[in-house]
């Protein structure tokens, strides 16, 4: 079995599953942020009269984090969150992060760091981008908030197909200035937008082994931007020593990898030895080409962060390149942690009074600006490069402006110039 099967067929209670078996695993993990709104109303709707109604199935298995909207930007927004604190206080849920400077954040940074997602473990979330947490050997997949209902009553995902795995065989020692970010913007390039559809990203080879966990991250949030279902790294040393020495993870955990005999639907080879920086063109993330091909784009925002890369080794690949430099004038370089924890850390690192000093905003970790629902919208025919992970017409708020997608060292380089370019060629 791959390593997906495994995960599936034990939560299942199954000796073995195989690719388009339906199963209904037990959920390990069940989180949401502001979209708990939406939960509340279906769970209420669905098990209203029913003792399923009075009592989640299990509140030390649910997370809820705001960081869509952070702070409330409306007060529709307000009474949602109003609505989601007093839920989360009737039914006993702890795994809750307010929005605060110590404990807040992204939850798809808050999940890993504070040790909520283990290796093997079934993880889901009302968001696409929980993929990203397959980076710590999970299986972990978005739903809808109808879903969400269900799994909050019952405790298991229901009709869930076993997706086939695509196995992606990274090898090569990365160039300088090139990053994750570019492997997976490269390998969406080449299997495009659907390539992994209702699939999973399998990544192996000895450029992953390697790689940080912030790395992996970034690796299996982006999986989705190829349809897939999940995107998973198999849990290694790396993945231990993160869960303890920064998650603070004290239960013993164990790793497992595929079967050698493992099924996969196909195998993508990539060398990444040779591979420059790059980038996703508007307006689609699958429309990838190398950073010097749109070197001189002309730019008004830049935005680094996100849930993709706004974590401490993003801001300080960022911050070294700008040190000493200033943004260009007619260029606004909005800086976005990814939590609570990586901005202070930051800030007591000098990390982003460097950025402050090159002429960079420091925001509050959020997702406002990703999706253009807080903080930082375009304007009409503005263009704009950022490290998030999406660039169809309207992310960024307005569906008359550019977005371009890059790594952080690109964006910083860029920020310099104010314009696309190279990070190979400029920055310090």
């Amino acid at each position: 079995m791959t390593i997906v099967e495994k995960i599936l067929a034990r939560a299942s209670g199954l000796s073995s599953v195989k690719a388009g078996d339906v199963v209904e695993p037990q959920v390990d993990l069940a989180m949401s942020h502001e979209n708990a709104a939406l939960v509340i109303n279906q769970f209420d709707e669905i098990y209203r009269g029913t003792p399923l109604a009075a009592k989640i199935w299990d509140p030390d298995r649910i997370a809820i984090i705001f960081d869509h909207r952070v702070p409330a930007e409306s007060w529709k927004t307000a009474n949602n969150q109003k609505k989601i604190r007093q839920f989360v206080g009737a039914q006993g849920i702890k795994k809750f992060h307010e929005i605060r400077g110590d404990e807040g954040g992204i939850c798809h940074q808050i999940l890993p760091e504070n040790g909520y997602v283990l290796p093997g473990s079934v993880v889901l979330g009302t968001d696409s981008h929980t993929t990203s947490h397959g980076a710590l050997g999970a299986f972990a997949m978005g739903i809808g908030a109808t879903e969400m209902a269900s799994v909050w009553a019952l405790g298991v995902a229901l009709n869930v197909v076993v997706p086939a795995t695509i196995k992606v065989n990274v090898e090569g020692t990365l160039p300088r200035r090139v990053y994750a970010k570019d492997i997976i913007l490269h390998l969406i390039g080449r299997i495009s937008a659907n390539g992994a559809t209702f699939k999973v990203l399998e990544f192996h080879g000895s450029t992953i082994a390697r790689m940080s966990m912030s790395e992996r991250l970034t690796l299996c949030n982006m999986a989705v931007e190829a349809g897939a279902t999940s995107g998973i790294v198999p849990a290694d040393q790396e993945t231990l020593n993160y869960l303890k020495e920064e998650a603070g993870v004290q239960d013993r955990l164990s790793t497992f990898n595929a079967d050698a005999d493992a099924v996969y639907e196909k195998t993508v080879e990539l060398n990444v030895a040779e591979l420059v920086p790059q980038i996703a063109c508007p307006h689609t993330v699958d429309n990838v080409k190398s950073v010097r091909e749109v070197t001189g784009r002309k730019l008004d925002q830049i935005v680094i962060g996100s849930c993709t890369n706004g974590r401490f080794d993003d801001l300080e690949i960022a911050a070294d390149i700008l040190n000493g430099g200033k943004v260009a004038h007619g260029v606004r370089l909005l800086v976005f942690p990814a939590s609570g924890r990586i901005y202070q850390r930051a800030m007591d690192a000098g990390v982003l009074q460097t950025l402050a000093r090159s002429g960079a905003v420091i925001m509050n970790p959020g997702c406002g600006c990703c999706l253009g629902v807080h903080q930082g919208a375009l304007a009409d025919g503005e263009v704009a490069l950022a490290t998030t992970n999406r660039n169809f017409k309207g992310r960024m708020g307005n569906p008359q402006a550019e977005v371009y997608l890059c790594s952080p060292a690109t964006a910083a380089v860029s920020a310099l110039t104010g314009c696309i370019t190279d990070p190979q060629k400029g920055g310090n």
